[in-house]
């Protein structure tokens, strides 16, 4: 190895490490550990503070962008939901390969597994050899190894959710100089490896602050971000494809004839998912964010209440509440991150090269053009009285066939700042307000207020193929296929033609609405009563409660702008699961959890993969209303998907098959 002058490597490390913005990675991969290997010895990272600090950071560089949702996305989980397709099967667009049946072991796409397991090699590496910095105090040290912790359990959790279960790394003696992949260990049990990132979550809760001090630390991860994941994964553990799955009865492990995935069911892990979701519900920490309609004496900066029980006075709390503005500011960047009371855990936000808004713009607005929105997601947002588009009300009715492409007519109509423009179809009008801070329809109106250039704002985009949102002539095939696309992230400002420009957006990795309805669905699932410590002492003790539903569930269907459901409703666990999945659906739309919430319910996957492809006829001309609007079967290379139980897991790369022979690929990739 080439031999370096000391001040030289550390000043090269110093750099390098000034690349690291935040804890959350935000941006691409950088091999701090491999840099270190060649430019200085580890000895020196634990010399003093600000090289622990940045080696930490470091570490954190290998986590995945989980706001990348579309284009480069570092995971496939979004692009390979039910919930949408891309305009292209490229390098940057590749999670359509995985429903295209084109990826294999072979494939370099979404290689996560040596990435995160350098990161948790990084982190355990810090915590063995955290003691040795002479520079570093008691509360520094504690609130540093709470950082390495959460690593450590969230790398895990990553990894599970990819490649189900996974080895589990010995911390001690923990070799610094082998590879991870290259290490001769067998795959941990989805229980084991649930109950390390357990063991790691915990741990960092005790040691990370309640709260971030500012915006600068808002994506360092506090407790209520550790007690998140585990509110998350702990569900997806209690769910039927995850706990006593026979599919798997003949999947074991090579030296003890282990159930990879566990063959009895077990009713107390609903229990354990509940009551981390009620831990954080009864830290009154979080409230889901809402904004007033007028001002109101309770509100704090950007519509925040101080009074915790404001939801509760429904029907007159909801009435004073601006529903689509409390929808779209959270995911906007219309809110600071650090008023915003429903974030628990963010990724840090990116002004430039925005993915979201990019590839759901149009060609003439600065756009890709190639994100696209399946219909069978457009008809899953109800009427703005609550109903489904197929058992609409009288006051509200969905229109026929001979109806739904007629124009509403008459003038523009405004609200929140939205704007519904005259020649919206009737199929569009009296809908929830989800639907309007989520999808993209044809007569939409793109504001785009940022340019002063009049080309380029206050469009009205449509998706005929003679429309404003036709393809660039140089690139024929780059289109929208659907007829929709999403807007959850675009602001109105936001505008990537001309002098525009794009507000920077945290993406919510968890908010305070996933809490909710995953307390709601644990205890409804739930058979006995159920108490459990959680950290310190506290602890939480849960039950099938009725009211408890009615009360949760309704908070997230009240800021919706939605009658909330009885506790007549609340007694059928049937329908309250059907009712979870529905509001699940429509409140995460495009926000990474479709993927793992019909996987983890079971079959649920294989009927939503399988059914065809539907969207708008978009080869219909604008001369031609009544046919574009025909909800029309997609079929060709980009929709012919291909899901089957192999897709409920990512393979592992053959390269690290062949590197540790106690491995075993999983179902179905061989």
């Amino acid at each position: 190895m080439k031999k370096i002058n000391k001040l030289m490597k550390l000043w090269l490390l110093t750099c390098v490490s000034t690349l690291v913005i935040g804890f959350q990675s935000c941006g691409d991969y950088l091999d701090v550990d491999d840099y270190i290997d060649q430019m200085t010895s580890l000895d020196s990272v634990f010399s003093r503070k600000s090289l622990l600090e940045q080696y930490i950071n470091g570490a954190a560089q290998y986590l995945p962008n989980e706001g990348n949702l579309w284009t480069d996305s570092p995971t496939p989980f979004q692009g390979a939901s039910d919930e949408n397709f891309t305009s292209w099967n490229d390098n940057r667009h590749a999670a359509i390969k995985f429903l295209l049946d084109e990826i294999t072991p072979y494939s370099t796409y979404y290689n996560n597994y040596p990435r995160y397991y350098q990161g948790i090699r990084m982190a355990l590496t810090s915590l063995q050899r955290m003691h040795e910095v002479p520079d570093v105090t008691d509360i520094e040290r504690r609130e540093l190894m709470g950082r390495c912790y959460f690593l450590v359990g969230y790398y895990y959790y990553q990894l599970l959710l990819q490649y189900g279960p996974i080895p589990i790394v010995p911390e001690i003696p923990f070799d610094v100089e082998t590879p991870v992949e290259a290490m001769s260990l067998e795959r941990g049990t989805y229980d084991e490896c649930i109950a390390e990132i357990k063991k790691y979550m915990l741990l960092a809760a005790q040691y990370l602050p309640l709260e971030s001090e500012s915006s600068i630390t808002a994506t360092i991860p506090t407790r209520w971000a550790a007690i998140a994941t585990l509110s998350r994964i702990t569900l997806y553990a209690a769910s039927p494809w995850y706990n006593g799955n026979g599919f798997y009865s003949d999947w074991v492990r090579k030296s003890d004839g282990a159930h990879f995935i566990p063959q009895e069911k077990d009713n107390e892990k609903w229990g354990v998912a509940a009551a981390y979701a009620k831990y954080i519900i009864d830290s009154n920490k979080y409230n889901l964010y809402w904004t007033p309609k007028e001002p109101d004496s309770r509100a704090l900066p950007g519509g925040v209440t101080s009074d915790p029980n404001y939801y509760e006075h429904y029907p007159e709390g909801a009435a004073g509440i601006d529903h689509y503005r409390s929808l779209t500011y959270p995911f906007n960047g219309e809110l600071p991150v650090m008023i915003n009371p429903e974030f628990i855990y963010a990724c840090a936000p990116r002004t430039t090269g925005d993915s979201p808004l990019w590839i759901s713009s149009p060609y003439l607005l600065g756009g890709g053009n190639g994100l696209n929105l399946v219909q069978d997601l457009v008809n899953a947002f109800s009427m703005v009285d609550g109903q489904d588009i197929n058992h609409s009300s009288a006051n509200y009715p969905y229109p026929d066939n001979n109806h739904n492409y007629l124009e509403i007519g008459g003038s523009n109509q405004a609200f929140s700042g939205y704007t519904l423009l005259a020649k919206t179809a009737q199929m569009y009008n009296n809908r929830e307000p989800r639907f309007y801070a989520t999808v993209g329809y044809c007569h939409s109106f793109w504001a785009g207020t940022s340019s002063t250039d009049n080309n380029f704002r206050n469009k009205e985009v449509t998706y005929y193929s003679d429309g404003y949102a036709a393809a660039s002539p140089d690139h024929p095939e780059d289109y929208n296929r659907s007829g929709y696309t999403c807007i959850k992230y675009n602001h109105s400002e936001d505008n990537m033609k001309a002098t525009g420009a794009v507000r920077a957006k945290y993406f919510p990795i968890f908010r305070y609405a996933e809490t909710l309805l995953n307390y709601v669905e644990a205890i409804n699932e739930l058979e006995a009563p159920y108490t459990m410590e959680i950290i310190n002492g506290d602890q939480e003790s849960v039950e099938r409660n009725t009211a408890e539903i009615v009360k949760y569930f309704n908070l997230v269907r009240y800021r919706a702008g939605l009658p909330g459901i009885t506790e007549a409703d609340a007694r059928d666990r049937d329908e309250v699961r059907d009712l979870i999945k529905h509001e699940r659906r429509v409140e995460f739309a495009c926000e990474g959890h479709r993927y793992h919430d019909l996987r983890r319910w079971g079959n649920d996957a294989m009927t939503a993969y399988n059914r065809p492809i539907t969207g708008m006829n978009v080869k219909a001309r604008s001369t031609d209303r009544k046919s574009f609007y025909t909800t029309t079967q997609l079929n060709d290379k980009l929709t012919r998907r291909s899901f089957s139980y192999k897709n409920y897991f990512y393979p592992i790369p053959k390269s690290v098959l062949d590197k540790n022979k106690n491995l075993v690929q999983n179902p179905e990739w061989n």
